[in-house]
């Protein structure tokens, strides 16, 4: 229950609709009773024609010898005042009164019922916006290298399917277990008042109900955490083939990836169908029960009537009403252990979530960077993935203000890791990382990050216009800047071509434009940040030659009074870089120029440079 515990405190913020909510639960419970407790009279009036006290009036024998006095008298005096106002010496006039007070009482049940639904959804939906709100900002804070241990689909799982369940068990607790007792004590108050001993014969089955109905609850909760799996792979196997949908088809695996989602959809339907037999083992066996007991009360209650004379028709047929109002309500209420331990298991997925600790983070008092001034320096920096399985190792690097440093080397050698850790996407398991003289891990994150733009091989653009793309994290932003942004990355030509222009959509991940259009728009977008700070990971190696140069073009503007950290396949592209790292095996292995790098004689750029440009 403490994972439950954890859930109810996001209840706080509604605690006024909550209390409302009950208080409307209370009243609903009281006029429900009342419309019950109506039909004695209106038996007695209509079959029996009552002349003097009618069936309101006194209490039965078999239900006085067991209540307090003070009930008694309470309950008789309640009764002497609904005969005056309710019954005539004329039996048309009585029944009148009666239809009056009859519609007046479910008119507040409704409206009380009405209220409580509308205020519990209130709290219910914001409980799901809270969480949901919540486990999205938290992601947003993890670090990269927990993404890569996840399954997308698993997380989309967790945030549209998992917190919904978790709102079944708050239903359950504060519309179910409150209404619902609430229900059964006036019912109950109603069927002690008519015969004590009929109401102890009708909750002999209790006992028994609990003991199944925790059964169930045990196997449910078990279970349930299986169905959100399934859910989570079901979504992981649309989220792959979605986005893949290109190489699906290229590769003709539509078969494949058909038998694939058929097999991890017959593995949902079976665990759902499973949990779905134990949990509707809930309902019939309370209600079996429920009947069994109400056999006996039938025949005990004709008894009374037909034999012993101890209770009045009306009587027995308001105990009846009552007793068959209560069997709904019990059913209704033998169901809330099973969506409890639904929540509870739909919780426990959601809160692994929000229990993992930022890796990269603020620390308590951290140095805002406000100018980058003078240098990145890397000091004997190590760093790992996995443990034993180093990427980098020992690498020690200064990068003066105004320099272009060009990163090269095999496939495979840590380059991009290397410019990683300069955003503080990872940080180094091994050594520091310097940014005029302060520890990076000193340094505000949000700060260290808007004096660095970035621009991947693998461009990520949003299914939004394209004035928002270039504009990303920049509010209210010109038009006029955006355009003199996409000038200098040569992407105005082709904007203004388009349909609706700068308003046009460009579609998921910009599948609605080309490879070297996509770059070209993020190359704008960093324009615009205008950071002193560039990072640019191999981002021509996909472009066909004409898009490579207008793309290269945009790089040397952006690059101009930057400070530029460049990750290049095409080692034509480094020529000009002020001097070039290359790492093998995560070591740099070389420094220098162009043309000095050359002259080495097997020299690893040397082999790399002659691979590439060989006749």
């Amino acid at each position: 229950m403490t994972i439950y515990r954890r859930v109810l405190k996001y209840l706080r913020p509604y605690w006024l609709k909550l209390v409302a909510s009950m208080a409307c639960s209370v009243m609903f419970s009281l006029f429900s009773g009342m419309s019950i407790y109506l039909t004695i009279p209106l038996l007695e009036t209509l079959f029996f024609q009552p002349t003097a006290a009618p069936a309101t009036a006194a209490v039965s024998q078999s239900g006085a010898s067991f209540l307090p006095e003070w009930i008694v008298h309470l309950k008789d005096g309640l009764a002497e005042g609904f005969q005056q106002l309710v019954f005539r010496p004329n039996p048309i006039d009585s029944l009148f009164n009666i239809c009056i007070v009859v519609v007046v009482a479910f008119f507040f049940r409704n409206i009380f019922g009405y209220l409580q639904s509308n205020l519990m959804m209130a709290v219910e939906q914001g409980l799901i916006r809270d969480v949901r709100n919540t486990l999205y900002r938290h992601i947003h804070a993890l670090p990269l290298a927990y993404f890569s241990n996840e399954r997308t689909g698993n997380l989309i799982s967790r945030i549209m399917n998992d917190v919904p369940v978790i709102n079944t068990g708050i239903s359950a607790t504060f519309q179910t277990m409150i209404r619902e007792p609430l229900l059964i004590a006036v019912y109950l108050a109603i069927t002690l008042i008519i015969s004590w001993k009929m109401t102890l014969i009708a909750f002999v089955v209790f006992p028994l109900a609990t003991v199944i109905i925790a059964w169930i609850g045990r196997r449910v909760h078990k279970e349930s955490g299986l169905v959100q799996e399934r859910i989570a792979d079901l979504t992981s196997v649309l989220h792959e083939t979605i986005s893949g949908v290109k190489v699906v088809k290229a590769f003709g695996m539509e078969d494949f990836e058909n038998k694939k989602f058929a097999r991890v959809g017959q593995s949902y339907l079976d665990t759902i169908l499973r949990v779905t037999r134990i949990r509707n083992l809930a309902s019939p066996s309370t209600e079996f029960l429920s009947a069994a007991a109400g056999a006996v009360i039938i025949w005990y209650g004709g008894m009374q009537v037909l034999q012993h004379e101890a209770l009045k028709a009306s009587e027995f047929l308001g105990f009846l009403f009552a007793v068959f109002q209560l069997m709904p309500t019990i059913k209704e209420l033998s169901g809330v252990n099973n969506r409890i331990q639904e929540a509870t298991a739909a919780g426990k997925r959601v809160f692994e979530i929000l229990d993992t600790e930022p890796g990269i983070r603020d620390t308590a008092t951290p140095q805002r960077l406000n100018e980058f001034q003078s240098s990145i320096e890397f000091r004997n920096v190590s760093f790992h993935y996995v443990d034993g399985d180093p990427v980098l190792q020992g690498v020690s690097l200064r990068i003066n203000k105004g320099d272009v440093v060009a990163v090269v080397g095999p496939s495979g050698a840590g380059k991009s890791t290397l410019v990683d850790l300069v955003p503080r996407f990872y940080d180094p398991t091994g050594g520091v990382i310097m940014i005029d003289g302060l520890d990076l891990r000193d340094v505000e994150l949000k700060s260290l990050r808007e004096n660095i733009g970035i621009v991947t091989q693998e461009t990520i653009l949003f299914n939004d216009t394209v004035r928002n793309n270039i504009a990303y994290g920049l509010e209210d932003c010109s038009i006029e800047r955006i355009e003199e942004a996409a000038k200098a990355a040569n992407a105005h030509g082709f904007i203004s071509a388009m349909p609706n222009g700068y308003e046009s959509l460009i579609g998921e991940r910009g599948v609605k434009i080309s490879g070297g259009e996509r770059q070209r728009l993020a190359l704008a977008r960093a324009i615009l940040k205008n950071p002193p700070i560039l990072i640019l990971d191999e981002a021509t190696s996909s472009l066909d030659t004409e898009s490579e140069i207008l793309v290269q073009e945009a790089i040397e503007r952006l690059m101009t009074g930057r400070t530029s950290i460049v990750i290049a396949h095409r080692l034509s592209t480094v020529q000009h870089a002020d001097r070039i790292v290359v790492i093998e095996g995560g070591k740099i292995v070389e420094t220098g120029k162009h043309q000095d790098l050359l002259k080495k004689r097997g020299g690893l750029y040397k082999k790399l440079f002659d691979l590439q440009f060989r006749v």
